[in-house]
């Protein structure tokens, strides 16, 4: 939809710039025209915008007793007594990032960890 826009504001752009160099007296009609028209396609992208509902962000939701939910990646995360989740010392090879999901990410069992992208380390019981 943005593109559409975006193209349409340039074509219409370089066409009065052309009709405008080539005859200023013919430019003026089509001036009024792309005016109207512009208006009434910013008018109707409006009315789309408030009238169909905008997809919601992903629910991220934590509820059991001592758990992680993230809507994106989770670098490092401890959730019994004592533990910790440290990064390994050696680095890893790099790769590209895991897409974030656009669904709902929840954690609901008792230390339970949900990511909607990577997780790096994860310790869920005590030390």
């Amino acid at each position: 939809m943005v593109w559409t826009g975006i193209g349409l504001c340039v074509a219409g752009a370089v066409g009065l710039v052309v009709g405008g160099l080539l005859d200023v007296d013919a430019a003026d009609p089509w001036a009024s025209v792309a005016g109207g028209a512009a208006g009434l396609i910013g008018l109707a992208v409006t009315l789309y915008a408030l009238l169909v509902p905008a997809s919601t962000a992903a629910a991220v939701t934590a509820s059991g007793t001592r758990s992680v939910a993230a809507g994106g990646s989770i670098g490092s995360v401890a959730t019994g007594d004592g533990a910790s989740a440290a990064p390994s010392a050696t680095p890893s090879p790099v790769s590209a990032p895991r897409p974030v999901t656009n669904g709902p990410v929840a954690a609901s069992g008792e230390r339970s960890v949900a990511a909607g992208g990577g997780i790096g380390s994860v310790s869920t019981g005590d030390a």
